[in-house]
């Protein structure tokens, strides 16, 4: 499924693997948001990084039940708790961790931090919107 990218000049560049915006044409998915949780419901050892590997695993999951795929993502929106700029590395690390075991395109991102989730061990929720090619 071609999605298109845009990252208009008289802006800053996005970071890697991010745009601006997106475009794509087909079925929309809505996904809610995932936590880092394995299939029984615990919450995976391991802190931020690895809470953000589990909920883009299960977001995965997510679009993969609805008949899309990781590739079909053309947006999410990642809320992590108590956010500061020192926790960048801990989440790109369980993004590429993620990314090592899904192929997740170019896609449109908001990060947004907040005082909590609905449990105090979520440290991270991911939803986002997926757009599957319905031209064949």
């Amino acid at each position: 499924m071609p999605v298109l990218s845009f990252n208009p000049a008289n802006t800053p560049p996005p970071a890697e693997g991010f745009s601006h915006a997106t475009r794509a044409r087909g079925d929309i998915i809505h996904l809610s948001g995932q936590v880092g949780v394995d299939e029984s419901g615990a919450v995976v050892p391991g802190g931020l990084a690895a809470q953000t590997e589990q909920a883009l695993l299960n977001l995965c999951r997510a679009v993969e039940a609805a008949g899309g795929r990781a590739e079909d993502l053309v947006s999410a929106r990642f809320y992590v708790v108590d956010w500061k700029p020192e926790l960048f590395g801990e989440l790109m690390a369980g993004g590429q961790a993620a990314g090592s075991k899904h192929a997740f395109p170019e896609m449109a991102v908001t990060l947004v931090g907040v005082a909590r989730l609905f449990t105090p061990e979520h440290l991270i929720e991911v939803d986002g919107v997926a757009v599957v090619d319905t031209a064949g």
